[in-house]
């Protein structure tokens, strides 16, 4: 059968399209084994330096090693407030769930500058700033409605009948949510904690207000790199945190499958 000629020029064009959006990504690969001083593409040289020089350089190390952990502690307190959260305004549907629904989603559409700014405001009065306390709450102000908004929708289109039945035959509400909801809800809890991890480790603007010299992350410590130097170093991290990325994105999608994560 003959292939329609509009349907060949969708897919030319949406090919085109989808490799003009990723050619910055791809850029980076090279661009980070490049031997030159400065940013250049294509490079004049190929080296290893830049991989050498980060894992050399101490302040970005460290950096990393503070996103690193910090995104762990917001993934994990995430969950542990938006799991019950989205279970008494789904489930429960406790007098204001929807204005409760609301508030915690609100972070959401506030511009980020704004957002810090009025964190900054408050946190300097209390003494947070610069610190990994002040940080955690900071992302969790970020983080949460997202967990709560993917955690809500799984619950929500979770077959009631299995919960039902639990109960009928005797099971008390906490062992029904233990060992019957939990783990229906098993791919929404593991988008939401991949979502959330990325979201608090690539987070830049809300952390640029709540850092210091004493205390910094690798999205920070990269854009003031960039700010005082060119060289490829930024390259070379940036494809570090791609392939983060990537391994993220397939540890999710090896165990649920992205579509059911994300989807369900």
């Amino acid at each position: 059968m003959e292939e329609n000629p509009t349907s060949w020029f969708m897919r030319v064009t949406v090919t085109i399209l989808f490799l003009f959006l990723l050619a910055p990504v791809l850029l980076v690969f090279p661009i980070s084994f490049s031997g030159d001083q400065v940013l250049a593409f294509p490079p004049s040289s190929w080296s290893l330096r830049w991989y050498e020089a980060l894992l050399g350089n101490t302040v970005m190390m460290s950096a990393f090693l503070t996103s690193l952990g910090l995104a762990v502690v917001v993934t994990i307190l995430s969950l542990i407030i938006a799991i019950p959260a989205s279970y008494a305004i789904v489930r429960l549907k406790v007098t204001g769930s929807e204005f409760l629904f609301n508030l915690f989603t609100a972070p959401l559409l506030l511009p980020t500058i704004v957002l810090g700014l009025a964190i900054l405001i408050i946190f300097a009065s209390m003494g947070l700033l610069a610190t990994f306390t002040g940080l955690v709450i900071g992302h969790l102000v970020i983080t949460l409605p997202y967990a709560l908004r993917v955690l809500s929708v799984s619950l929500g289109n979770l077959n009631l009948s299995c919960e039902e039945a639990a109960s009928s035959l005797g099971a008390k509400p906490l062992a029904v949510f233990r060992k019957v909801t939990l783990p229906m809800m098993a791919p929404g809890i593991v988008a939401a904690t991949a979502l959330c991890f990325l979201v608090s480790f690539d987070e830049v603007v809300i952390t640029l207000f709540l850092t210091g010299p004493r205390m910094t992350t690798l999205p920070v410590e990269l854009f003031h790199h960039v700010e005082s130097q060119a060289d490829p170093l930024v390259a070379s991290v940036s494809v570090l945190l791609i392939l983060m990325t990537l391994a993220v994105v397939m540890i999710v999608d090896r165990t649920m499958g992205l579509t059911k994560a994300f989807m369900k």
